[in-house]
């Protein structure tokens, strides 16, 4: 599959019907209030398409998509419009944990109820993995009782937390272990917060969430009390996810597509398109030949993150300089990729990685 994928060709289960998707996300993003809004129309045009079921079992209504095919899914949908699709792995990231429970009924109710598009879930995890892991108290404490959990805490990063009908979160135990839990927003004590004026993709309502004393029923719990719940024993949401890389590798395609644009009106900047272009080519190969090879890690995840940044940085920045004032006028595509690239030097981004892309901001050369 991965020869088809990299000559252009796209998976066997992604139609016409895909590539209408794709055009609508990118005619929806260029929108006046695109930017600010939460992406409602393009979300429902996920759920006609069938969108919605990529990240959820076949027995549950979903259609199961590997990894070859999600990744393909991302960076096409990313290229239409990031917002939506950086939304859609939130989404799809509830789905993920979801389906750690051991639960038949809980999953068959939940993911019903998201495969249709009448409930809407996100995650709020950041604080179990990296963010304000150096704080002495936890972010959100979890304490047991006769029918379940209590949550208590503040959780500071939920994309779409005010649409949210679940939020798959967690919290930290007395003894130091870990549960992963799903809340129901409408449930006691749960406070979503005002979303946060981003930098950019501010539609997508990012924001904290309080938790003061939520009750979660048992039949809600998805996973612990363990150490670092989410490090799976079977691997998943462990390292290794080309998920962030793939968005990053969609704007830098939209990008270098403009760049090319450019291209036909002066020739002279073919030599600046071209190796941007190869190069672009080059990583998305590499990508679906090791998907497919099954040879995915987490320092092969890094090395593509690393690059993958670079591009897209880098790709969105000759593009600015080719169109010259016009694309520093507020709405034009190289002041869009600007901004959207920075995003990807604060998202999942692991510290090597930071730090390989600021020594290339420094040109320290190994």
């Amino acid at each position: 599959m991965s020869a088809d994928l990299a000559n252009g060709n796209p998976p066997s289960r992604f139609t016409e019907e895909f590539e209408q998707l794709t055009a609508t996300l990118a005619q929806l993003a260029t929108g006046a209030e695109a930017e600010l809004n939460w992406p409602a129309e393009a979300w429902n045009a996920l759920k006609e398409a069938g969108v919605l079921g990529w990240n959820v079992p076949v027995e549950f209504g979903g259609a199961d998509f590997d990894s070859l095919e999600m990744t393909y899914g991302y960076i096409r949908l990313a290229e239409a419009c990031l917002t939506t699709t950086f939304v859609l792995t939130q989404f799809n990231a509830a789905c993920q944990r979801i389906n750690w429970s051991s639960d038949t009924d809980f999953k068959t109710t939940v993911f019903q109820e998201l495969v249709n598009g009448t409930k809407f879930a996100t995650v709020g995890i950041s604080h179990l993995t990296t963010s304000r892991q150096h704080l002495k108290k936890p972010t959100v404490s979890a304490h047991s009782y006769d029918n379940g959990w209590i949550l208590d805490g503040f959780v500071p990063w939920v994309t779409g937390a005010v649409h949210a009908d679940y939020i798959v979160t967690g919290g930290v135990c007395e003894d130091g272990t870990q549960i992963l839990a799903l809340v129901d927003t409408k449930a006691n004590g749960v406070d979503p917060q005002s979303p946060i004026e981003m930098l950019s993709m501010t539609g997508s309502h990012t924001g904290a969430v309080k938790l003061n004393q939520v009750q979660i029923p048992s039949e809600h719990l998805i996973a612990g009390p363990v150490e670092q719940v989410m490090k799976r024993p079977d691997g998943q949401g462990g390292a290794g996810s080309l998920t962030t890389s793939a968005l990053a590798l969609g704007v830098a395609r939209r990008a270098i597509a403009h760049l090319q644009e450019e291209t036909e009106k002066r020739t002279d900047l073919l030599e600046i398109y071209e190796p941007l272009h190869a190069e672009c080519a080059g990583i998305y190969r590499e990508m679906f030949e090791t998907l497919e090879a099954g040879t995915l890690n987490g320092t092969f995840s890094e090395k593509i993150r690393e690059r993958s940044n670079s591009l897209v940085l880098r790709s969105s920045q000759a593009l600015l300089a080719a169109v010259k004032g016009a694309g520093f006028v507020k709405g034009h595509p190289a002041e869009r990729a600007i901004r959207e690239a920075m995003f990807f030097l604060v998202w999942s981004c692991p510290q090597p990685v930071v730090h390989a892309n600021m020594r290339e901001f420094a040109c320290v050369l190994d």
